[in-house]
């Protein structure tokens, strides 16, 4: 692990995950390499057997890949990380490591579409049963638990509604009903938000999103706290083999540098592009989680020490004015993903959601006006001044 003692988690960005390797340098070396010489067989075996740390195969374990997931591990708190080749082979390996025939899973209705549709449709073929429920209304989770309840997964702030769920509520109500907690914490990061102090056993992100924060990586990881629940991840990961390579690792790990001063100025933007929004005629309202007016406010002000970049917000106009604001923006970049240091803005109606289809959409609280915008970096009157000229389009 780090060698790395502060407590600061500014300062854990740039130390954390570092080690002393071979002439000293300062950035982790890239081990592009698929696999490792052995000393004799007598090592060799005791590679394999565990009886000695080193290693094997960059599928099992890679340096500069472990240095990434050192320093992810150390940012949240956990005992240790594993990553993934993408957010979903994230999503996936837990599930496939917790789940079996006729266990049940709690998920949240607000929730990144793939995950809906691995649990409905994949995991369903194989006996797993699912019910989506309102996890940010007190009350849902427990009237959802089943005796063969198994896992509670939490997406909070939910995509794209930014429903927050109480983690702390969660957490004593799966546990009480021996059942695990698990936490796609992307939206806040661990320097906005830190699961595992409300109770919650395994954390998951997509890195590809503001850990990296440059929208150059697509990458996943999961982060556990104890020895059992790394050597179950491990060992169903590398079976599995959606491993996160040394060249991506190591572009996360120069990402999480400045990932605190980043989510910083996220969140500097994202009020006052929030506040912006939430005075405009054309607009029916504004879920951002530094506003009084979201529901969960009070939840957000206990769970997050800072806001961040992510805002929903509904246009009056439903479909068709979301199809015209996105005609128009100019300044903001018009695309999926999030968490980088450019803006983002997407219509899920018309693009990430559309298969889904109205009905099911509406379910979800993905409403026809439905815009989800990632506030980046800019100068944030740069921001509202393309708002700005794209709403009066409408």
């Amino acid at each position: 692990m780090s060698q790395v003692k502060s407590k600061n988690l500014e300062s854990k960005c740039v130390h954390a995950g570092i080690e002393k390797y071979e002439f000293g340098p300062v950035v982790p070396p890239i081990y592009q390499t698929s696999t490792f010489q052995f000393e004799n067989t007598a090592h060799g075996a005791a590679l394999f057997k565990g009886e000695k740390n080193g290693y094997i195969y960059t599928r099992m374990k890679n340096p500069t890949v472990e240095a990434m997931e050192n320093a992810v591990a150390d940012l949240e708190g956990g005992y240790k990380a594993l990553g993934c080749a993408s957010g979903m082979g994230a999503i996936s390996t837990i599930f496939t490591a917790l789940l079996k025939n006729g266990d049940h899973v709690i998920c949240s209705k607000s929730v990144y579409g793939p995950t809906t549709t691995l649990l409905a449709t994949i995991f369903s073929k194989f006996g797993v049963e699912v019910s989506f429920v309102d996890t940010d209304i007190d009350g849902e989770i427990e009237k959802a638990i089943k005796p063969n309840t198994r896992v509670v997964y939490v997406e909070t702030p939910g995509n794209p509604t930014l429903a927050v769920t109480d983690l702390k509520k969660a957490s004593d109500v799966a546990h009480k009903n021996n059942a695990l907690v698990v936490v796609d914490n992307t939206f806040m990061s661990p320097i906005l938000q830190r699961p595992f102090e409300f109770g919650v056993d395994v954390i998951l992100h997509s890195m590809t999103k503001f850990l990296n924060g440059h929208a150059d990586v697509v990458a996943g990881i999961i982060v556990v706290k104890d020895e059992e629940m790394y050597s179950l991840m491990r060992k169903t990961l590398n079976q599995m083999g959606g491993v996160i390579d040394p060249f991506n690792s190591f572009l996360v790990h120069r990402g999480l540098k400045t990932l605190a001063i980043r989510m910083e100025k996220h969140t500097i933007n994202g009020q006052k592009v929030a506040e912006y929004l939430e005075k405009h005629p054309k607009v029916e309202w504004v879920r951002y989680t530094g506003l009084k007016s979201h529901p969960n406010y009070e939840v957000a002000l206990k769970q997050h020490s800072q806001q961040g970049g992510m805002i929903s917000f509904e246009l009056k106009g439903g479909y068709k004015a979301g199809e015209i604001l996105m005609d128009n923006v100019k300044f903001c970049l018009l695309a999926v993903s999030l968490g980088g240091v450019e803006t983002l803005i997407q219509h899920p109606a018309s693009m990430t959601h559309l298969t889904m289809g109205e009905a099911a959409r509406k379910e979800a609280g993905i409403t026809e006006g439905l815009i989800r915008l990632s506030v980046g970096i800019e100068n944030y009157q740069d921001i509202i001044d393309d708002l700005e000229q794209a709403l009066s389009k409408i």
